[in-house]
């Protein structure tokens, strides 16, 4: 018996599209990342000794991103090409990965942890450390009601800051220059939150 065939993880792959037009999400049927993890890259050199996957993933010339979370790996493509071009051997591409590797990522990645009900130094990039509470409260709103729709859709939400009634989050994988992703913003989540919470009355996407 072929030792490295023996060896080999059993993993499924399935794509779906996003709202994103240039994102496509490869599910697959168990955990790729670390709990509470997020991995983005944008460049084979931000990917080099963090995940070979993404590292391999930039190969493809029209490869612009890759976003690990939970179950999926979300990829973003440039517009010289189509996915009914590409998909199925991305597809393969990945699903061959997963097979010979347990984690999309290089063991020991510490890389983005995803904003969680717990209050740590990883929750923000504004530099203070920790939320405040209406800040807090945010949050909470987010992953009740806004994070599960944006990981279906093959990204992420991260609460970055609160300040003189203005929200900033940052927006990753598929919802990452989504061409929806302005109306998502003020239509869905501004929306949501100003009803909720007298203190806000805007919800702006910065760069993460």
């Amino acid at each position: 018996m072929n030792m490295r065939t023996a060896s080999l993880i059993p993993t499924y792959v399935y794509t779906e599209m996003t709202p994103n037009p240039n994102s496509m999400k490869f599910v697959a049927d168990r955990i790729l990342i670390g709990d509470g993890q997020v991995a983005e890259f944008i460049s084979a050199d931000a990917a080099k000794g963090a995940s070979h996957l993404a590292y391999n993933l930039f190969n493809f010339p029209f490869v612009k991103g890759v976003f690990v979370m939970g179950n999926f790996v979300t990829v973003n493509k440039d517009e010289s090409i189509e996915w009914d071009l590409v998909k199925n051997e991305l597809r393969e591409f990945i699903q061959r990965y997963l097979m010979e590797n347990q984690l999309a990522v290089t063991e020991g990645f510490t890389g983005s942890v995803r904003e969680n009900e717990e209050v740590s130094s990883s929750h923000t990039s504004n530099g203070r450390g920790i939320f405040s509470e209406l800040e807090q409260k945010i949050a909470d709103l987010l992953d009740e009601y806004v994070r599960p729709a944006v990981e279906r859709d093959g990204g992420a939400i991260q609460l970055d800051s609160f300040s003189n009634g203005t929200v900033k989050v940052v927006l990753r994988g598929a919802c990452s220059g989504c061409p929806s992703s302005t109306v998502t913003l003020k239509d869905g989540i501004e929306n949501l939150l100003t009803s909720m919470l007298p203190e806000v009355h805007e919800v702006i996407a910065i760069d993460g």
